[in-house]
């Protein structure tokens, strides 16, 4: 049986890496989202926060001072959404997605939940 996995990666991202190395590890070839480059929509958006379980608050990168600002406002859906769209460093990283879901990987094991 085949896994379809991707993983929204940032390469600089020392965590990110060693998302793609444990699936490597586990002898799977993931579609690597290089989403610093891509960018989001709002369709994907909404698909890993839901598929997540965190909501689109959840995902957001608190290490970035709009994200803290966000959530301090308690900025609605739609809000941290178009921000997110505007300023993609706003979503935590790596998201690895399968068809079982989505899982932030922080803590890096969370993403074996879903292979």
């Amino acid at each position: 049986m085949t896994v379809t996995v991707t993983v929204y990666h940032n390469p600089k991202c020392s965590t990110s890496r060693k998302a793609l190395e444990l699936l490597q590890e586990k002898g799977i070839t993931p579609t690597v989202v290089e989403y610093l480059k891509t960018g989001w929509d709002a369709a994907t958006l909404d698909r890993l926060a839901k598929s997540t379980g965190k909501g689109f608050a959840g995902m957001l990168r608190m290490r970035e001072d709009e994200a803290k600002q966000l959530a301090a406002d308690g900025a609605s859906d739609d809000v941290i959404r178009a921000a997110m769209i505007a300023n993609p460093v706003l979503v935590e990283r790596p998201i690895v997605e399968t068809a079982k879901g989505a899982r932030i990987g922080r803590p890096l094991e969370t993403v074996l939940e879903i292979l």
